[in-house]
């Protein structure tokens, strides 16, 4: 998703919450419902990335970083690094990943927020950690050897 994008995003998830709060049946905790729908907020915006809504500049404006930024901008790449390689991953097992990995939620509790059975879960998150694995060590040539 872009950058620009997730305030957006943010937004559209609590205009879905506000909706549809009457319909939580409480078949999972409240957590796990609100990933859910922000799984599918988020993979609707994807979805949706194609359609340009900005006009990019010739030439970007450049912002002076000082010297003691460095391990932010480390950071940072390597944020921008990880989304690199999330984005190769398929929308069934982006989601998976992030809410297992990341988000460090049970994976009952990912099964159900990306509806579908338990197992799925656990053999999307682990092809998608054997892919995330693969790509992260074209970064790291410590890893690749």
């Amino acid at each position: 998703m872009r950058e620009a994008d997730v305030e957006d995003a943010c937004q559209d998830v609590f205009v879905v919450l506000h909706r549809r709060l009457s319909d939580f049946r409480g078949d999972s905790s409240i957590k796990t419902w609100i990933y859910g729908i922000c799984v599918r907020v988020a993979s609707e915006y994807r979805r949706r990335a194609h359609v340009v809504r900005e006009v990019p500049e010739a030439e970007p404006a450049t912002l002076a970083q000082p010297a003691e930024q460095i391990e932010q901008v480390a950071r940072r790449e390597s944020l921008e690094r990880l989304a690199g390689i999330l984005d190769q991953l398929d929308d069934e097992k982006r989601a998976v990943f992030v809410l297992y990995e990341l988000e460090e939620l049970s994976m009952t509790n990912v099964a159900k927020a990306v509806e579908c059975p338990i197992q799925t879960a656990y053999s999307r998150q682990h092809a998608a950690r054997r892919l995330v694995t693969e790509a992260a060590a074209k970064f790291d040539p410590l890893r690749s050897s």
